[in-house]
């Protein structure tokens, strides 16, 4: 059956009614906490830079959203560097150059797991002959054993060896085994950087505790404004070189002048994300749970990837046999259900899922990703869970066309 079938069914879509917004790991809807705190910046005349009252009056704007950003994850307000976003902490701190105070420090291979943002797994500023890539587990975890056999084949007169992990997936939701991953690096001397961006807010955070030297935090993805993001530090001593040179803004970190506005409302997004993480959570995966039992009961066959591991409460990225992951995506589309086919971050483009193809699936298929937030209701998820019986029922494997 013709996709527009598959979507339309009888013909009677939802796209005239109300749609469902299911794709919080994408970007999730702004706080109006932090719309408030956005639009009462944007009245702030000066530049942070400068010296006279006006300026003053941004700055302290600016240092207020770097102590609420420091207390999401536990870290120092002086350790949080802003950027323009994750992609630009990633690229940012994944460099081999680094200092440890004024002395030069060097890192010579960086070592990425297989299942990274691409923002991470593109390298940063690694050449791909100094980028390794870590295995992991058919339930999507990092291959520990796998990790310490790199790293102990690592050759220290080339630098120091730099792992990058994420703390959860962005498609799976798996959590990753981070405390773990740092006693291996920290054993034999390296730097770890975590991508923190889909944990937080629904992951306790502290810096410390994960025993990561690096977290890279993303506004919009806990409700903040698009085109926020840091670089947080466990200390001020070792700091990567700088990506963008200039003004010398945040010590000399990162030049161009802060966004203000932005910054003040990635601040009201940390504070609503630090509050009562395990009750918010609780409800949300509560209501995962009810959609995954759902989608079982219609579509026994269907797969769910690390449902047999930690995951986040939000998230579940399924394979419908049968039906190739564009079809489906455009399928709930049709049917007022937004929902993602792996990673968003990619101009749009749906393509062949790395994560899966890590996992050991043939990524040829696909899936889909459905995540949620505390703002979805049971309602919604009674009619996701309706759509996603329809869209099952119209799969080739049923006897029908797609």
């Amino acid at each position: 059956m013709p996709i527009d079938a598959i979507g339309r069914g009888s013909g009677k879509g939802s796209m005239s009614g109300s749609r469902i917004y299911m794709d919080w790991n994408a970007t999730a809807p702004l706080l109006p906490e932090a719309r408030e705190a956005l639009v009462s910046a944007l009245d702030h005349l000066g530049n942070p830079s400068s010296v006279h009252g006006e300026g003053r009056a941004v700055r302290a704007l600016v240092e207020s959203a770097r102590r609420d950003i420091a207390a999401l994850c536990g870290a120092q307000a002086a350790a949080v560097v802003f950027t323009s976003g994750a992609t630009e902490a990633a690229n940012m701190v994944l460099t081999p150059e680094f200092r440890m105070g004024r002395t030069p420090l060097k890192a010579g291979k960086l070592y990425v797991s297989a299942i990274e943002h691409p923002a991470v797994r593109e390298g940063g500023r690694f050449s791909r002959d100094n980028t390794c890539e870590i295995a992991v587990t058919s339930a999507g975890i990092i291959d520990c054993a796998a990790l310490e056999t790199q790293l102990q084949a690592h050759d220290r007169e080339t630098g120091l060896p730099m792992v990058a992990v994420m703390l959860a997936n962005n498609e799976t939701g798996v959590v990753q085994p981070i405390a773990d991953v740092a006693a291996i690096v920290r054993a034999h001397g390296g730097i770890l950087v975590v991508d923190a961006v889909q944990a937080a807010g629904r992951l306790p955070l502290s810096i410390e505790a994960l025993g990561a030297d690096f977290l890279i935090l993303s506004s919009h993805k806990i409700g903040g404004p698009k085109g926020a993001g840091a670089l947080v530090a466990r200390g001020e001593i070792m700091m990567p070189s700088s990506l963008i040179r200039g003004g010398g803004q945040e010590k000399g970190h990162r030049s161009g002048t802060e966004n203000a506005a932005a910054l003040a409302g990635f601040a009201a997004a940390a504070r609503a994300a630090a509050r009562d993480i395990d009750g918010r959570m609780a409800a949300v995966a509560a209501m995962r749970d009810s959609l995954e039992m759902k989608m079982r009961s219609s579509a026994p066959d269907v797969i769910i990837h690390g449902q047999s591991v930690s995951r986040l409460a939000n998230t579940c990225f399924f394979t419908l046999p049968g039906l190739k992951a564009e079809t489906g995506q455009i399928a709930f589309d049709l049917e007022g259900v937004a929902l993602s086919a792996g990673s968003a971050c990619s101009s749009g483009k749906v393509g062949q899922s790395h994560v899966l193809t890590a996992m050991g699936y043939d990524p040829r298929q696909g899936a889909l990703r459905i995540s949620i937030g505390e703002a979805t209701t049971q309602v919604e998820i009674e009619r996701c869970a309706a759509i996603f019986a329809k869209v099952a029922a119209r799969r080739p494997s049923t006897g029908q066309a797609a």
